[in-house]
This record gives C-alpha cells, structure tokens and sequence, in this order.
C-alpha cells in the first residue's frame, strides 16, 4: 500500500527537511516516528519521500511525503500513531492511501509558499524565528509592481543558489502575491508565492531583491535588469529563513486528498498562521 501524509513543523530546531548524519532533520524525525509505530526493530527506518524539501529554519504548514508498506492501518490509526512517537514541534495533519502511480514530487500540479515579514523598528521577540524582519517602513505599492514583473515564466539564474541541482533555471512563477496585515509603523506582510517548482534558496533571494525595494533602495523595475542579468552578484543578499513557511504543493483532485492539497484554480490570500 502507497500511503500519503501531510506534514506541519516549525523548522527552528532542524537542519533543514532532509535526511543528515546529525539526525536533525524534520524527514529523519518523521521516519523514525513512523518506524516505532509499524513495529519495527530498533533503528529500523520507513523511507520516505517529499513533495519539496526545505532548508534549515524553514517551517512547513503542508509538507506532503509518500512510502511504501505492507502494515495494514487505517488511516486515521497512522495520524494518531505516529504523532506519538513525534516531537511536538511535528505533527501529521492526516494520511491517505493513494494508488501506486501517485508520486508526491512528480505528480504535483503547483508547489507555495509564504513569507512572512514583521516591519517594526524593534526585532522580533515572541515570534523570533518565525517572522522575517524589516526595521525601515516598506512601500507595497513598489514591492507590488517589482512582483508584476517577476510573474510568468523565466530563467531566474538571478535568484538562484550556487548549490543548486535543478537541470533548468527557468521556472513558471503563476502568482505573487502581496499584503499588508496592520496600519502604523508595526504591521505585517505576507508574501506568497506560487509556482510549478522553486530553484534552491530562489524564494529567500526574490524576498531580498523584493525588500530592497519596498525600502526604496531601488526601483520596480531593477527587478527586470536583475533578471535579464542571469547573475547572482547583481541581486541583492539571500534574506533570512525565519519567515518562510511551505504552504505545501497542490495536485489534481483525482488522488482524493484533503482538499488544502487540492488543485482548485484561483486561491484566496494566505490568512493562516503565525
């Protein structure tokens, strides 16, 4: 049986989702957890695979994994089971059987994400690690037209890490959307981010080039020579981690999963947490 789960985590304790030697990582977590409820011998693991994998400090509202076993559970018995043997910074929101041919990397229709960004001329405290941080006022009608100009499909070379893997640069960016939460000098802002797939650190580079504008350090339309330049020396430095969150990937509504995985066109704004 292939079985699909969705993921929550807050990425602050972790290096990042996948798998290292250290064992600090939201995927060996995970596979662990599900290990000890399947019943395995010790330091057994079930191997799993994401839907996209995130870097250290990044939280995940909607990771979506798959695995394989030959352990019959239902599947509510697989949520409630393996959050027991989680730490309480992870928790499965609900699990799934899916046919064989379902593929959560592959059969993504679209990946999102979210950052979140605190503007206050003091850092943040309660929140720290969970919200990105802009001690200068932003001006969102130029964050807005700079945005306008990244939708649609480009080689973003500009914005993406030297680490990188993926076989090509240019990536189809479907939605970028900008919002204000608060009025006054404290408020916070919502940046998110739909695509077919994301490069490494592509989203944190965008946020830096991004900022650099809403402070008025540039003008909307850098954005294009950056893009046009395929370089990364001419945007600006990687913003912080803190505030990104993988809203998760969306697929075809034929796999039967809940309906926040579902592909449903035109989405609504995020509203949901921090």
């Amino acid at each position: 049986m292939r079985l699909a789960l969705g993921i929550r985590y807050n990425g602050q304790a972790y290096e990042g989702w996948q798998s290292q030697r250290s064992g600090r990582t939201v995927q060996d977590k995970l596979e662990a957890a599900l290990a000890k409820f399947a019943g395995l011998p010790a330091g057994s693991r079930v191997s799993t695979l994401c839907a996209g994998r995130t870097d250290a400090g990044v939280h995940g509202l909607m990771q979506v994994v798959h695995f394989d076993t030959d352990i019959e559970r239902d599947p509510f018995s697989w949520m409630r089971g393996t959050n027991r043997y989680l730490p309480d910074d992870i928790a499965v929101q609900w699990a799934h059987p899916v046919p064989d041919e379902f593929h959560c990397r592959a059969s993504a229709l679209a990946r999102r994400y979210v950052y979140v960004l605190s503007q206050s001329p003091v850092r943040p405290s309660l929140d720290a690690g969970r919200v990105g941080w802009s001690m200068y006022p932003l001006d969102g009608d130029a964050m807005r037209a700079a945005a306008a100009l990244l939708v649609g499909r480009h080689d973003f070379s500009s914005f993406r890490a030297s680490a990188c893997q993926a076989l090509s640069p240019v990536k189809d960016l479907r939605r970028l959307e900008i919002t204000r939460v608060g009025d006054g000098e404290r408020c916070r802002w919502h940046f998110e981010f739909e695509a077919d797939a994301f490069l490494h650190h592509m989203i944190r580079n965008l946020m830096g080039s991004l900022v650099r504008i809403g402070r008025g350090d540039e003008q909307p339309e850098w954005i294009t020579e950056v893009l046009e330049a395929r370089s990364r020396k001419v945007a600006a430095p990687t913003f912080s981690a803190d505030g990104l969150y993988f809203l998760g990937p969306l697929y075809d509504a034929k796999w039967g999963l809940p309906a926040e995985a579902t592909f449903q066109g035109d989405r609504a704004s995020y509203d949901g947490p921090p």
